[in-house]
C-alpha cells in the first residue's frame, strides 16, 4: 500500500512519515528530497531562482513519476495537494492521510525553521500565524479530501498505523 501524507508545513510529514515507515517496514519517500535531488538545489534555492509555478510543475512530475515501491509512505510538501490534479492523482494512487494541525501550533513548530521555508523567510510569530491561517483557509479544502484525517497533535507513529491499518 502506498500511503500518502499530507498536510501544512510543519505537521510532521517528514518526521512521522519516517517513524510510520519504520513500524510499518516500508519505504519512505520524501517528495522533497526527490525534487532536491532531481534539481541539485534546495527547494528554497529552486523556489528562489524559477518561481513557485515552475516548482510546483516539477513537484507534480516528481509525484506522478516516481516509481514508488509497493509498500511506501511518502510525505508530500504542504502544498503538493493543492495544485493540479496532485490530490485526485493520490487519492486514485495510494491511501492519502491528512495530518490536520492549528495554525497556533503549526507556527510553534515552524518558527524556528522558518529560514529555510521560502513562503515563510521574514516573518514574525503574528505575521507567521496570521500567513498559516490565510493559508489554511486556502488549502483546507484539498487537505479535506483525504481518505483519512487525523489530529497532529500528540500524534504517534503506533495511534497513525493503527488509524490506517483500521482503513484496510
Amino acid at each position: 500500500m502506498k500511503i500518502f501524507l499530507i498536510g501544512f508545513m510543519g505537521c510532521g510529514k517528514s518526521t512521522l512519515g519516517r517513524k510510520l515507515a519504520v513500524k510499518m517496514a516500508y519505504d519512505l519517500i520524501d517528495l522533497d528530497h526527490k525534487v532536491e535531488e532531481k534539481t541539485g538545489s534546495t527547494i528554497a534555492s529552486y523556489f528562489a531562482e524559477h518561481g513557485e509555478e515552475t516548482f510546483r510543475k516539477l513537484e507534480r512530475d516528481t509525484l506522478q513519476s516516481f516509481p514508488y515501491p509497493k509498500n511506501s509512505v511518502i510525505a508530500t510538501g504542504g502544498g503538493t495537494p493543492c495544485f493540479f490534479d496532485n490530490m485526485d492523482w493520490m487519492n486514485a494512487n495510494g491511501l492519502t492521510v491528512y495530518i490536520d494541525m492549528p495554525a497556533q501550533a503549526l507556527a510553534k513548530r515552524l518558527e524556528k525553521g522558518a529560514a529555510k521555508r521560502p513562503l515563510l523567510q521574514g516573518l514574525n510569530e503574528e505575521a507567521l500565524v496570521n500567513f498559516i491561517e490565510e493559508k489554511l483557509a486556502e488549502r483546507r479544502k484539498y487537505y479535506e479530501n483525504a481518505r483519512l484525517k487525523i489530529s497532529g497533535i500528540n500524534l504517534t507513529p503506533d495511534v497513525l498505523r493503527a488509524a490506517i491499518l483500521a482503513l484496510h
